[in-house]
C-alpha cells in the first residue's frame, strides 16, 4: 500500500504544478482590442464601433459593437440609414454619425503620369 501512495502523490503534484503554470486560452479570431477589456467597457470608451458590412443583392447588414444590424434597424436610439462598402450612416434625432471600417485610411484618386497614360495592358 505504501508503494502505491508514493506514486499517486507525485502524480497529483505534478498534475497541480502544471495547472497552476497553465493560461487562459483566447479566441483567436477576436480582434486585438476585444481581448483586452470587456464589450461593456469597449463600448464606453469608443462609442460605437462599426465590424463588418455584409452587402449582396437583397440583403444590407452591418455589424455594429457585435450586434447585426439590418438596413432601418435600431442600434440603440440610433437608427442605421445608410450602408456602403466602407462606411454606414447612423441618425439619433437630428444628429448624424459616420462609422467606418478603417477610420485612419482616407481614399485619394490616384494622379497618372503622362508616360503611364500610353500604357496599355
Amino acid at each position: 500500500m505504501k508503494n502505491v501512495l508514493h506514486p499517486m502523490m507525485a502524480m497529483a503534484i505534478v498534475v497541480a504544478m502544471a495547472d497552476s503554470q497553465a493560461q487562459a486560452l483566447t479566441d483567436p479570431t477576436r480582434p486585438p482590442s476585444a481581448a483586452a477589456a470587456s464589450p461593456a467597457t469597449q463600448e464606453e470608451a469608443a462609442g460605437m464601433q462599426l465590424q463588418s458590412i455584409l452587402l449582396s443583392s437583397g440583403r444590407k447588414v452591418a455589424v455594429i459593437n457585435g450586434i447585426t444590424v439590418p438596413l432601418g434597424g435600431m442600434v440603440g436610439e440610433a437608427k442605421l440609414v445608410r450602408i456602403s462598402e466602407t462606411q454606414v450612416v447612423l441618425k439619433k434625432g437630428g444628429e448624424t454619425e459616420v462609422l467606418k471600417m478603417y477610420p485612419g485610411i482616407n481614399k485619394r484618386p490616384v494622379k497618372r503620369t503622362a508616360a503611364r497614360r500610353g500604357e496599355s495592358k
